[in-house]
């Protein structure tokens, strides 16, 4: 594993706020020389610390203004049963994060939809066909005041 040092972890934070910023403004607010700091951005991304550089999109803006994170169980565990979910989910538009998690529950979504009637069809016409849930949770987000996901 590669030991991330002070500069770097300075790097990394100030391109997680903004992805397009200047190597010169960037080597300005670590307080490196924009060749050194280039040095860096490129090593980071040459090991694969930094995988990638994407938009932030206003979901608002596009139509897709509610957010919810959903809790599912399975009514059962075996691999068949594992795939077949996740396939099922994978093909759901709606869902922009899956992750299989420990605990009481085994998935973990967020979901984006228009509205909650939107949300009321993804509930009855995707999870509800989706194979082997035995439990679903719904948590509707009313607000972020702290979201660095990009």
């Amino acid at each position: 594993m590669t030991e991330i040092d002070y500069i770097n972890r300075k790097i990394l934070r100030e391109l997680e706020v903004n992805g397009r910023i200047s190597n010169s403004d960037l080597a300005d607010k670590v307080g490196l020389s924009p060749s050194a700091c280039l040095r860096r951005v490129q090593e980071l991304e040459r090991k694969g610390i930094i995988q990638g550089y994407r938009a932030i999109i206003n979901r608002q803006a596009m139509g897709t203004g509610v957010t919810a994170y959903i809790t599912v169980s399975l009514a059962g565990h075996s691999t068949q049963a594992i795939e077949a979910f996740q396939k099922a989910i994978a093909r759901a538009d709606e869902v922009r994060e899956c992750h299989q998690v420990t605990g009481t529950i085994e998935y973990i979504l967020r979901i984006e939809v228009a509205d909650l009637e939107a949300y009321k069809n993804f509930h009855a016409n995707v999870l509800g066909k989706a194979p082997n849930i035995n439990n679903i949770v719904t948590h509707i987000v009313m607000d972020s005041p702290k979201d660095l996901r990009a």
